[in-house]
């Protein structure tokens, strides 16, 4: 027997697994397709809370990164030791509950909170799903199953577009009374539209089985491993660390920051309604963005066949360098049809992030602090990443131009800074990440 069939036939069935993938990846649609909404929503809930594009920001950012990083680590903890599906089910439904809580928002405090509860509960996903697709999968076939998984961050945000534009369109005008809630207005009847029916894929999560954890360390079955052991495992490889975690916190900063202003762009530079956008970029999404999770977790799957151990960080490398160009220019071209077509090559390379960042991270980190590092990751992504990405973009529009008008200029001049920082961490971080691996198979 090769080694390589040795080492599929210490992994679950292979049809089984990808179940599990179709299963993760539903979960994470809804995970995107009920942060990303209020994107579309931008201007009535400006207009309606009274608040302007750098308040907004930090109910797109700072509200749902602040909880999901502060209760990343003590979740993850969970996962690393105990029943991953049943953290993952409570996780999405107390999301879902808070969606749709953000709907009764009459005060923008009251939205934040209900933000910050959002963030609190997506926070079990990525750390469970990445720690249940290692022991799936085996590190072979490991990038795409993460590249397939990682779709649901674009097809969830194509649904919210497509979906909460037809809403906002079909909803304009009309003042609808709910039980319990009374007159509400349109974009509060979205919330509670996409949020609630999460809990239907709370209830499918407890269909997967739990898996045995394949690389583990010498440590009893069940048993996390010690904060002191986590802690010295992180300052062994902190070279790694801060090269992966920085690296691809800037460049999913980089998307944070475009992706989140796009629909207020298209509607303030080129008059388009919220509907159009919501069609067509929502279209672009639920397209390009899957198939460049896709490819990226293939390039990557083929750099490892050919022996390159870093290979995950090597494509992250030209995913940052392949979207510098259209981070410039799709912002500032006068023709919207031209800028959506620019938005086509961005999207595609800054879709790579997702599914390569944690798959690195499973292979750098033993199995009993895989949730942690993959918490540790998230909690850095969602704060500076989400929580300064889209804020940075509005504060140079507000307080350096003094021109919510010349957002799109903001944001030609940060998303492309941000990308080339990325870049020179990802290429200061290959020596590092294969001496970690090195470390890694000695200790096991």
């Amino acid at each position: 027997m090769s080694s390589k069939t040795e080492s599929d036939a210490a992994y679950p069935n292979r049809a089984y697994a990808w179940y599990v993938v179709a299963v993760l990846l539903l979960a994470y649609v809804f995970s995107f397709l009920d942060r990303t909404i209020i994107g579309l929503l931008v201007i009535p809930i400006e207009h309606d809370l009274g608040i302007n594009d750098t308040d907004l920001s930090l109910l797109q950012g700072f509200s749902f990164a602040l909880f999901y990083a502060l209760l990343g680590l003590p979740i993850a903890r969970l996962v690393d030791a105990r029943s991953r599906r049943l953290v993952i089910a409570c996780g999405i439904v107390a999301w879902s509950i808070m969606t749709a809580l953000c709907g009764t928002a009459n005060r923008f405090w009251q939205l934040f909170t209900a933000r910050i509860g959002v963030g609190a509960g997506e926070a079990t996903l990525l750390p469970g799903a990445t720690s249940l697709l290692a022991d799936y999968f085996p590190p072979q076939r490991r990038g795409l199953a993460l590249g397939v998984f990682a779709t649901g961050i674009f097809l969830g945000t194509g649904v919210a577009l497509i979906v909460g534009g037809r809403l906002i369109t079909a909803l304009d005008g009309v003042e609808l009374i709910l039980p319990l809630i009374g007159a509400t207005h349109p974009w509060q009847v979205v919330f509670i539209a996409v949020g609630l029916p999460g809990i239907l894929v709370a209830l499918l999560m407890l269909t997967v089985r739990e898996p045995a954890r394949q690389g583990s360390l010498a440590l009893a079955e069940g048993r996390g491993m010690p904060l002191r052991d986590v802690g010295k495992y992180l300052r062994a490889n902190l070279d790694t660390v801060l090269c992966h975690n920085l690296g691809f916190t800037l460049l999913a900063a980089a998307g944070f920051a475009a992706s989140a202003w796009i629909p207020t762009v298209f509607i303030r530079v080129h008059g388009w309604t919220a509907g159009e956008v919501g069609q067509r970029f929502g279209l672009l999404s639920l397209i390009v963005g899957p198939l460049g999770s896709i490819v990226g977790g293939l390039l990557a799957d083929a750099y490892r066949r050919r022996g390159k151990r870093d290979g995950k960080l090597r494509v992250a490398l030209i995913a940052a360098i392949g979207c510098v160009p259209f981070a410039v220019a799709f912002p500032l071209t006068p023709d919207p049809f031209v800028a959506i077509g620019l938005l086509v090559p961005f999207v595609f390379f800054v879709s790579f992030v997702w599914g390569l960042a944690p798959g690195a991270l499973q292979e750098v980190m033993p199995n009993q602090m895989r949730g942690q590092a993959t918490a540790l990751y998230t909690g850095v992504v969602n704060l500076l990443g989400l929580g300064l990405g889209p804020t940075s973009v509005a504060v140079m529009a507000d307080y350096v131009f003094h021109d919510p008008a010349k957002l799109n200029v903001a944001a030609a001049i940060v998303v492309p800074i941000l990308l080339l920082g990325a870049a020179v961490l990802f290429r200061a971080g290959f020596a590092p990440y294969c001496r970690t691996l090195d470390r890694l198979a000695t200790a096991r």
